[in-house]
């Protein structure tokens, strides 16, 4: 709970390139719930640089599209690999309050974790400043790690 609160004043200066991610395995339903925070407006750079486009993009609740959009962006550039299995998430909230998105995505997977690794690549290739503040909790391990546009995959062994 600290370290989310401490990860979550990065976000009071926007000036800096941070995203915050977290990543909970929930034992009961052998699934991983997946929380994403990041700004609109660097969202809208990294979205269009990535895929070429120009054209506007609207996450308005209504849209249908703005979801699968997300999803499907979330997917490429966060890859969550557990047991050398590579992982999809399903989007299942997302909001858009002034300049913040948030989203919960969820994460099946089906046995017992004994790897995980977590490559972040959101906005990595706008920003050479780019942090990508990870934190992971699976059973009793817990670790926070800042991904950047040098470092942007880390694997962990668990017990």
């Amino acid at each position: 709970m600290l370290k989310t609160l401490i990860l979550s004043i990065f976000f009071i200066s926007h000036p800096v390139h941070v995203t915050l991610t977290s990543i909970d395995y929930v034992r009961e339903t052998d699934s991983f719930k997946v929380f994403v925070r990041m700004y609109y407006d660097d969202f809208l750079l990294d979205y269009r640089l990535s895929r070429g486009e120009e054209q506007s993009v609207n996450l308005s609740d209504n849209q249908v599209f703005s979801k699968d959009l997300m999803k499907q962006y979330i997917n490429e550039k966060i890859n969550i690999f557990v047991n050398d299995r590579q992982l999809t998430g399903q989007l299942v909230d997302l909001k858009l309050v002034d300049n913040e998105i948030s989203m919960d995505l969820l994460y099946g997977f089906g046995k017992k974790p004994r790897t995980i690794t977590v490559k972040n690549m959101i906005m990595t290739k706008l920003y050479s400043d780019q942090a990508n503040m990870t934190i992971i909790r699976i059973n009793d391990f817990e670790e926070g790690i800042k991904l950047t546009s040098e470092v942007m995959e880390q694997t962990f062994k668990l017990n």
